[in-house]
């Protein structure tokens, strides 16, 4: 149940700093690497601008399907992440501008075969959509794998422990989009589901989606009776419930669709995903007025914006998190989050700023912070491995094969071991749906599992560089580094049946290009991104760079924005390693303050 927000003002001191790879890597000794030489904070197109305002999208990456609940000082967010494990992610702000990640859910995808690395067919499920709660003194994550049905997770800590999830109802009632109310007033507990077409009588014909509450039990596990519908709606889900001034509101995304020559989530400038809010002063069952509170406006262009959750500042002023929608020319970086104000007027919460004065606001692109004095952060990128556990930002395709990688094998490097890839039949790897389409999806890569990765941040440029130890390969075995999200490039270090090191490049398809023959431990790999085009380069040494591989796209798909990582396989046998040193990856965006 949300509750009443409370803030400490600090200080702030921010020197302003944008900085970008230079030709050179980074050092080898870990103690002097420029990563942790970094002493001033950095801003850039997005985020906290240093100067009391921020740039939507706040968070500038694949953070989508975002709710927030705030405990004493601190808001905490969950997104979803569908197929990646651990799972939905957990990131924390004091100003609801600057998120660092504090941890995931689900410590593993766990109540499906298909999510496990011997299979790899949960491309675009697993985790989608949840709601964040707190309630007597436990955390509680509620949300619907599509394939599975609805699920909770418990635990005392934001930071975890966190329980297996306990399975609430079955997919063949309910679709997806979970949100919770424990009212103290009654006693009562509830939650909201889209069940979509999946209960409809052929009494209701009304199109789109049917939403319904539940009564839970008061421990939020368990469901009690049947559901109770009270919307239908094109499109309609992703709600979440308040109950404000003794009025209960219920927010909820929507599709209007002024041509229908184009499905929902592809771009055309006549349909709009749009933020409705349903109001009634009777009873959370109603009866409901509605009214459209958001639609997309000038900020971004034509790329609609709905879904999340609504916050109060500590000067009781309040606030909306949204994300974009994916109905973009070239989503690229995924589905980022953006903060809006919001304005109450007749008691409907008006988000954004309502440009054309038709009573509907749309999202901001710059404005004022809602709470000042906090510094500079964002969440982690560059790592050296040195923690004996794997830092937030990371997270494997699919749930990892955990004998075949560690950080302590070799203290200071992360360590993957080669394994042959899965079989390229059915029940392995990507299936192909309205959300996966067959742009070389059959390929090996996305047979290939322990591929660990991070999402990219921003849009406007972006260089990752990464350091690599191949001395450990085997013939047979490929490994490298990968751009990928709903199509993926690799460059890496190849070993023959003779022995013999030679880099190659694979495109989205699987053809493979040849490079030069490698001698030597030591491969560094860049790769630098203007918009939605990147390109390879790889060093011997460190020092000098060149060019491997086409200029290529990098895309949206399988539900996940463009990612940065590692991968390795074996077209032969369980056999060879690689070694990473360490990563690093500059962009446009906001970047926290680092002790020398």
């Amino acid at each position: 149940m949300k509750l009443v927000y409370h803030i400490v003002v600090k200080s702030l001191i921010i020197i302003l700093l944008v900085s970008f790879t230079s030709c050179n890597s980074k050092p080898e000794n870990k103690t002097a690497t420029s990563s942790k030489d970094v002493a001033q904070a950095q801003t850039g197109s997005f985020g906290d601008q240093g100067d009391g305002t921020y740039i939507n999208p706040i968070l500038n990456a694949d953070y989508p399907d975002s709710d927030i609940e705030q405990v004493g000082d601190t808001y905490y967010m969950i997104t979803s992440k569908q197929h990646m494990s651990p799972g939905m992610p957990i990131l924390e702000s004091k100003d609801m501008v600057n998120w660092t990640n504090v941890g995931h859910v689900f410590e593993s995808l766990s109540w499906a075969p298909e999510y496990n690395w011997d299979r790899m067919n949960g491309y675009s499920f697993g985790t989608w959509a949840g709601d964040l709660a707190y309630h007597e003194g436990t955390w509680y994550c509620y949300q619907i794998d599509y394939q599975h049905g609805l699920m909770v997770a418990t635990a005392k800590d934001i930071k975890g422990p966190w329980s297996k999830p306990i399975m609430m109802l079955p997919k063949s009632e309910v679709l997806d989009d979970p949100a919770v109310f424990w009212d103290k007033e009654t006693h009562k507990a509830y939650v909201i589901i889209n069940t979509a077409g999946k209960q409809k009588a052929a009494s209701n014909a009304i199109e789109g989606n049917e939403n319904r509450i539940y009564e839970m039990s008061w421990d939020g596990t368990k469901i009690l009776g049947e559901g109770k519908l009270v919307y239908t709606g094109m499109g309609a889900e992703a709600a979440k419930i308040y109950k404000i001034d003794s009025t209960w509101y219920i927010f909820l995304a929507q599709w209007t669709m002024g041509d229908r020559s184009t499905k929902p989530g592809v771009k055309n400038p006549k349909n709009d995903r749009k933020q409705i809010v349903l109001r009634s002063k009777e009873s959370i069952y109603g009866p409901y007025e509605v009214k459209t509170v958001l639609e997309k406006g000038t900020a971004f262009n034509n790329r609609s914006a709905s879904q999340g959750a609504l916050m109060q500042a500590p000067d009781k002023s309040w606030w909306y998190m949204h994300q974009l929608i994916q109905n973009d020319t070239i989503p690229f970086q995924g589905r980022p989050q953006c903060l809006e104000p919001v304005n109450w007027v007749d008691g409907w919460p008006i988000i954004g700023i309502d440009e054309d004065n038709d009573g509907i606001g749309e999202p901001v692109k710059q404005h004022k912070k809602p709470i000042d004095g906090y510094p500079i952060t964002a969440p982690s990128s560059d790592d050296d491995f040195s923690s004996s556990k794997l830092g937030f930002q990371w997270e494997w395709n699919h749930n990892p094969r955990n004998t075949h990688w560690s950080l302590t094998e070799r203290p200071g490097w992360l360590r993957l071991k080669a394994s042959k890839i899965l079989p390229n039949e059915k029940g392995y790897g990507p299936n192909i749906n309205e959300w996966t389409n067959n742009d070389g999806s059959d390929s090996d890569f996305w047979r290939a599992y322990n591929t660990l990765s991070q999402r990219i941040m921003g849009i406007t440029t972006g260089t990752a560089v990464a350091k690599f130890d191949i001395s450990g390969m085997q013939p047979h075995q490929l490994a490298g580094f990968v751009r990928y999200g709903g199509v993926f490039n690799l460059l890496g270090v190849e070993v023959d049946e003779n022995g013999e090191k030679h880099i190659f490049y694979i495109d989205t398809f699987g053809k493979k290009t040849k490079g030069p023959k490698v001698v030597g431990p030591d491969f560094y790999v860049r790769t630098v991104n203007q918009g939605n085009q990147a390109n390879y380069e790889f060093s011997l040494d460190g020092d000098y760079f060149s060019d491997f591989g086409p200029t290529f796209t990098i895309a949206f798909g399988k539900w996940t924005g463009d990612r940065l990582g590692f991968f390795t396989w074996n077209e032969k046998e369980d056999a060879g390693y690689i070694d990473v040193d360490w990563f690093t990856y500059d962009y446009d965006g906001p970047k926290a303050a680092k002790s020398k």
